[in-house]
């Protein structure tokens, strides 16, 4: 089985197409897009937009601020989105808290650090909760970056489940 465009990795906010993660994703699912995100926020989710466009069933994965990025496109556009699968997301964004999107029913899976001390679990439960209706939540031992977690991720039933 191999993925199709619909699938797309957004990286966090000091990384790139060429990190750890997209390497790794890109290896296992040579069709993944895994595009550079730069700017202010405004600026990424334009970009995102862009690729998207009006396409449907896209499976999202998002690693810290691509994860929020996720959130928002998800929350926004939610018939476009199959799934996502959300790493350490940065739900706890100050303009995220004060204005947060409406719940959705799109499937998520989110993998959070127990150790994670620039996104403090804590936090970011009760709002994945508030958002997402039907959520998968995995508390891991791991800190912000998960790679541990990252790799014992079984990615083919994951995306394509």
């Amino acid at each position: 089985m191999k993925v199709t465009q619909r699938c797309l990795f957004i990286h966090g906010l000091d990384s790139s197409s060429q990190g750890v993660k997209a390497s790794h994703l890109r290896q296992l699912f040579p069709e993944i897009l895994t595009p550079d995100f730069r700017g202010s926020l405004e600026e990424r989710m334009f970009q995102l937009n862009q690729i998207i466009g009006r396409k449907r069933d896209w499976t999202l994965i998002g690693s810290s601020f691509g994860g929020l990025m996720a959130t928002y496109f998800a929350c926004w556009h939610p018939r476009q989105v199959r799934k996502m699968i959300l790493l350490a997301p940065a739900l706890t964004w100050p303009d995220f808290l004060a204005a947060p999107p409406p719940p959705i029913d799109v499937p998520v899976v989110l993998y959070h650090g127990r150790l994670d001390t620039l996104i403090p679990l804590e936090q970011v439960k009760p709002i994945a909760r508030q958002i997402f209706r039907n959520l998968d939540f995995h508390v891991v031992e791991d800190d912000h970056s998960l790679l541990r977690t990252f790799f014992e991720i079984d990615w083919r039933a994951l995306v394509f489940h």
